[in-house]
């Protein structure tokens, strides 16, 4: 808990909501502007604020005090609250639509959180914004960065574990959309730099990286990032990053309906 609070200290330096995602999120969500909607792990709050835009009444959960507080300073148009995504303050059917982006990998065990979130959802969507451990073996950060890319693909929930804990939890038909990352990214998240590799150079963005700041040893990105650097001044980063193209997406929108069937 410590270090999350550490990361939130430079987390707005490198983290905003990028447009084009927070477009779909609401596309996923069919956001209406007389309904409430929840942002579990939500962080700073960038991606609630960019979604509390397109209407609606917007609250948002983080177990971090300290992201929390950032997201109060930012607006006072989100309900903020810290609270855990297994103990929601919520009464049943209280939110029209419930969001997650990047965040399940955090949650202690998938299925009590997913319940819960199905608890607080009257007929609606849950849209989760991830990545699988298969969408991450094939980041050509591999060839830097070995030993942290395969821990933080460990802490990532398989899709079939996803869709085995969003029934278990009652949600009624789950829909995938792939997403591959676009080169003008505005969210410096792990594999954002996938067509800009330099930017992974830069101490500030790593920061705001779980992976580089909680699970990556400092001999491993030294040496990683060295290597990096002579690949991006010869030109040989174009072959590592060509040897890695593939056709499953970077990342995954997972669309869980609650549909209430009527007696």
């Amino acid at each position: 808990m410590a270090v999350y609070e550490q990361i939130a200290k430079s987390y707005d330096l490198t983290r905003c909501a990028d447009p084009d995602i927070a477009a779909q999120l609401a596309k996923h969500l069919q956001i209406k502007s007389d309904s409430s909607y929840l942002d579990v792990a939500c962080g700073t709050g960038n991606y609630t604020l960019a979604l509390a835009k397109h209407g609606g009444v917007w609250h948002g959960i983080d177990q971090s005090k300290q992201m929390i507080d950032a997201g109060m300073n930012k607006s006072n148009a989100v309900a903020w609250e810290v609270a855990e995504a297994e103990a929601l303050p919520y009464a049943d059917g209280t939110f029209s639509g419930v969001l997650c982006t990047l965040a399940i990998h955090h949650f202690a065990a998938l299925t009590p959180a997913f319940r819960e979130i199905y608890r607080v959802l009257a007929a609606g969507r849950f849209v989760l914004f991830t990545a699988t451990p298969e969408q991450m073996s094939k980041y050509w950060l591999v060839e830097y960065f070995p030993e942290a890319i395969h821990k933080s693909a460990e802490q990532m929930p398989s899709l079939e574990k996803v869709r085995y804990a969003l029934n278990q939890a009652g949600f009624n038909s789950v829909d995938i959309e792939s997403y591959s990352i676009s080169e003008n990214l505005q969210d410096l998240f792990l594999y954002s730099g996938k067509h800009r590799p330099e930017i992974y150079l830069d101490e500030n963005v790593r920061s705001g990286i779980s992976t580089f700041a909680l699970l990556a040893y400092a001999d491993e990105i030294a040496v990683g990032c060295q290597r990096l650097a002579a690949d991006i001044n010869t030109g040989r980063i174009t072959k590592i990053v060509n040897k890695y193209e593939n056709n499953q997406g970077d990342y995954l929108f997972v669309i869980a309906d609650k549909v209430l069937i009527m007696n």
